[in-house]
Order: structure tokens, then sequence, then C-alpha cells
């Protein structure tokens, strides 16, 4: 049973995949299997020597030191990072939240989703990320609405899916998911040919956390993931690539990026938060591109390609208070 994805990794692929093109049809081929309804559930109580595993459940359960598991929690919980007033956990939220994308959001999905400034995503990650909700049941309720919004059900299904799966088999396969060892050859070796370019401006991990760098576009995603626990997906892409682009090396960039996405987002310590890193830094899943000062080969970003995609003033004035990130950083 898995429950993390419609189609389980080891059935996906039995190795890691280059890209997208190379999982997506594999996945494809699998999906007639695995995404249908799930199967009802029984009335425990009409099972056979149930009543003796209630039973001994409780007892099991009565046994346990709560002090002692609540101030483990407390200990190794970081309760320096404020909690988040948008989304509120448990299955029954996540079905509202899902419910409410699939009627409102889906149909503008393909169209508006890499658009920072507007209202086009899922917020589905956290749900997805804790167990929340399944992926399976997201894809059976968007099936439902893709025959009147058939390009924001494709593009749902190829992100909630496909992506999420490739994410999953990048992690599954390679055990460096999470650092520089785990990148592509080509651009281990080009990120390394570039290592001692001169940087225009180097920040420590402390000046990336506290948002403290001379881009405000890049202050502006920090602050709404530390505000939020979340940002938005085409952000992530430019703030890390940036996170390259301002650290002493691309090792460390890549520390210091993955230490950031799992220390403040909801759906930290998850796959596609390590893919996203990788991508971004070290060009996983994607191919190389010009030669360029410190980014090598790997695909570059720039402010002013945000410019041209998005109200980057709009983006900088919604996320970026005038008290700056230090109230929700105790």
């Amino acid at each position: 049973m898995d429950a993390h994805n419609v189609v389980p990794v080891w059935a996906a692929s039995n190795k890691q995949e280059y890209a997208a093109r190379t999982i997506r049809s594999k996945i494809h081929a699998r999906v007639p299997e695995f995404l249908h309804e799930f199967p009802p559930l029984k009335n425990m109580n009409e099972i056979e020597g149930y009543s003796d595993i209630l039973k001994d459940w409780r007892d099991k359960m009565g046994q346990i030191d709560w002090d002692a598991t609540w101030k483990f929690v407390k200990d190794n919980v970081d309760a320096t990072v404020g909690e988040v007033d948008w989304v509120l956990p448990g299955e029954i939220h996540a079905k509202k939240k899902l419910t409410e994308f699939v009627q409102k959001r889906l149909g503008k999905y393909a169209t508006d989703r890499n658009d920072p400034n507007r209202d086009a995503q899922s917020n589905l990650s956290p749900y997805l990320h804790y167990g929340h909700l399944s992926p399976q049941r997201a894809a059976l309720e968007a099936k439902k609405y893709s025959k009147s919004s058939k390009a924001g059900y494709d593009a749902f299904f190829e992100e909630l899916v496909i992506r999420r799966e490739l994410a999953d088999n990048f992690c599954h396969y390679n055990k460096d998911y999470d650092n520089f060892d785990g990148f592509p050859s080509w651009a281990k070796e080009s990120l390394t040919l570039h290592a001692r370019d001169k940087r225009e401006h180097v920040y420590t991990y402390e000046q990336f956390e506290a948002a403290k760098t001379h881009d405000e576009l890049w202050n502006a995603a920090q602050s709404q993931m530390v505000n939020k626990g979340k940002m938005h997906g085409f952000m992530r892409m430019y703030w890390a690539k940036k996170i390259l682009e301002w650290s002493a090396s691309p090792q460390e960039a890549m520390k210091i990026a993955v230490r950031l996405n799992d220390r403040f987002e909801l759906d930290g310590r998850d796959p596609n938060g390590y893919v996203g890193c990788a991508w971004s830094i070290g060009g996983v899943h994607d191919q190389g591109w010009a030669e360029r000062a410190v980014f090598g080969k790997v695909r570059y970003m720039n402010f002013a390609g945000c410019k041209r995609k998005f109200d980057v003033a709009g983006y900088i004035q919604k996320h970026v208070s005038k008290g700056g990130i230090a109230k929700f950083l105790k």
C-alpha cells in the first residue's frame, strides 16, 4: 500500500529516471491499474476477534507515558518558528481545501499557476506531505471536472502525479538526493569549473534566513516562506537559484537551500523540496544551458526575467511588511 503516490515509486520505474519525459509514459501506463476509487471500509465490529484486538490496543495505550511523550515533542520541535493561520490541519480541512480548488481554481490552473500574484495554486502540499490527503483522492476529485476544465486538469495531473512521483523516484534511487553529490555529472563538472568565479554578493545562512539581501524580490520570497510556511512554486525556483549565485560554493548553496526549505516550509523534508532545490542549483531533471559565470551550464534566472512574467512590485509589496520577518522568528 502506497498512500503517498498514485503509482508506487517501485512500480513506476526500477531505476533513477533522467527527467519527466523519461518517466511520464511509464506512469501513464500504470495509472489505469492504480487510479480508482478506494474500497469501502469494513465494519470492524463484524470482524471475528476485533473486540480482543481493541482491548489489547486500549491496554497498550494506557501504558504510554504521555507526559514523557509531550516533553520529547517540546524538546525536539523548533518553537522559534511562528505558527501559520492560513491553513488548518486534518482530513476534514484537507477535503474542504480540495473541494474549493477543483470547483473554483482548477479552471485557471493551467494559465495562472505560475504567476505568484494570482490565486491559482491548489495549496494542497501541506496536506499531501502529512498524509491528511492522498494524491489519489485529489486526482479522483479533479477528474470529475476534467471535461469542463480539461487544460487545468491535465496541468494539475502533471504536477500532482508525474512531477511528484519523479521527485520520489530521484530520492528513492539516489542516496545523495539532498546534496551536491546527487547532481548529474555534467552539472557537477560545470559547477566545479566555475566554483571559484567571483560572486558579486556572498551571504551567510543567517543573512539569507533573515531576508537581508540586496534583492527585494528574493527577500519577499523568503518572507513569504517564513511568514506563511509556503512559497509560490515559481518563486522557489528563483529563490534557490539566487542562493547558488550568492553562496561561496555550490555545495554550500545546496546546504543552505535545503536547511531553509526544511525549516520553514510546511511541506519541507519532502522529495519535492529536495528535487526543487537540486533542479535549481544542480540541474537535476534539466539539461545544460549556455555557460556563464558561477552557474556554469545550470539554467539561469534573473530579476529582469521575473519582471517580464508578473508584477514584481506587487509581489514585493504583498510579502515584505514594515516589520520584516522578525516577528515570525521568536
